[in-house]
């Protein structure tokens, strides 16, 4: 498979934990951890995507910080609001096995999903090509 038909699978996957993020803003009927697992797993494969356009092999990590830090390694320029999804990389692992209600907070969904699927649109973005 080219870098370009990975990217394209992956931003595919990507748009289908958007579509369940979408479903999920009601805070009564999904838990904080599904929500952020979904949010976290968007970003991730949209972030391989971004390093597969640009040719450069994915670290195997659900690590945020680390794919971000791949692209900027790869002179690939990100705009600095995305960097700001790192705080989604704890739901990949961690609140998978411990609730998250337990910090006494909840996120704001309505912004968390505006957030990723403009990051997702964007990397969608720089595939299209000029």
């Amino acid at each position: 498979m080219s870098d370009g038909e990975n990217a394209r699978r992956l931003l595919a996957l990507a748009a289908k934990d958007l579509q369940a993020l979408e479903g999920m803003l009601d805070t009564k009927a999904f838990a904080t951890e599904i929500f952020g697992f979904h949010a976290q797993q968007a970003v991730e494969k949209a972030l391989k995507a971004w390093l597969s356009f640009a040719g450069v092999a994915c670290p195997r990590t659900h690590d945020l910080g680390v794919l971000f830090s791949s692209l900027s390694q790869s002179a690939q320029p990100v705009p600095p609001d995305f960097h700001a999804l790192e705080q989604l990389t704890d739901f990949a692992v961690q609140f998978r096995y411990e609730a998250f209600d337990t910090l006494g907070e909840d996120l704001d969904r309505a912004d968390i999903l505006r957030r990723v699927t403009e990051f997702v649109t964007h990397v969608g973005k720089l595939g299209s090509g000029p």
